[in-house]
């Protein structure tokens, strides 16, 4: 046998879901492909000054340089922050991780993004925890790409650690209620939020396809180590339809 895949993940420091999630997504492919993740502090989610400047690159750098040493095959900025701060934040920090450690790298937005092209997404419904002006502004960079959100549930929360609170069924309810508009998919926008392990079954009761933001994450370093992301299954139909 081979070496395994070696997936590194950057998590913010209070996100309680995107790690044991990915890792019960991940579960069935072990010993071939393994995950591991490093922190940087996130605790709020606004755009204050304090709230966006959590996401200046370098302590993610920082936190990359660190999961390098482990000899990553890839690394994901497992986080949404580029959705109100704009797409080219990802895109930049992920050159810049390449740039420092030699080592392919890719976001959860960037992969949300590639299959809602993939898919030729035009009407996207979104559901996710943030506040009123984090929502608009994350409508607003979809519109500017060619993307509107036609149908839209949010809690006005901005707690980050309050997001893993929110329960499968309110998940589930909020995303009824953005299916009626009836989108070409829909999104569950936040890596804090338990919208990953309801995703296939409601595809299956609405018939819309459903993006969990942890799942995303997964599918995309998958496909960057190589590995067939169409061997996940059960947790939304992507897996298998874009490999």
């Amino acid at each position: 046998m081979g070496s395994p895949k070696r997936i590194g993940m950057l998590t913010p420091s209070s996100n309680t879901v995107l790690e044991p999630y990915t890792s019960a997504i991940l579960a069935g492919l072990s010993p071939d492909v393994t995950c591991h993740f490093g922190r940087f502090r996130v605790t709020e989610i606004s755009l204050s000054d304090g709230a966006l400047g959590q996401f200046d690159n370098e302590p993610m750098l920082v936190a990359a340089e660190l999961l390098a040493d482990a000899r990553m095959d890839v690394i994901a900025w497992n986080g949404t922050s580029a959705a109100w701060r704009g797409f080219h934040t990802d895109e930049e920090l992920c050159a810049e991780i390449t740039r420092r450690t030699g080592i392919q790298a890719s976001s959860t937005i960037l992969a949300l993004n590639e299959i809602l092209r993939r898919s030729n997404v035009r009407r996207l419904g979104l559901v996710s925890p943030y506040l009123d002006d984090v929502q608009q502004r994350i409508m607003a960079n979809y519109a500017e790409a060619g993307i509107e959100v036609t149908a839209e549930e949010h809690l006005g929360e901005s707690v980050n650690y309050a997001f893993a609170e929110v329960s499968e069924s309110d998940i589930a309810r909020m995303i009824g209620k953005v299916a009626a508009a009836r989108p070409d998919a829909i999104t569950v926008l936040c890596t804090n939020m338990r919208g990953a392990r309801i995703a296939a079954e409601m595809e299956k009761e609405i018939g819309i396809p459903i993006l969990d933001s942890v799942s995303v994450t997964v599918w995309k370093t998958l496909c960057l180590t190589g590995t067939s992301p169409a061997r996940v299954k059960g947790w939304g139909r992507f897996f298998q339809e874009l490999i």
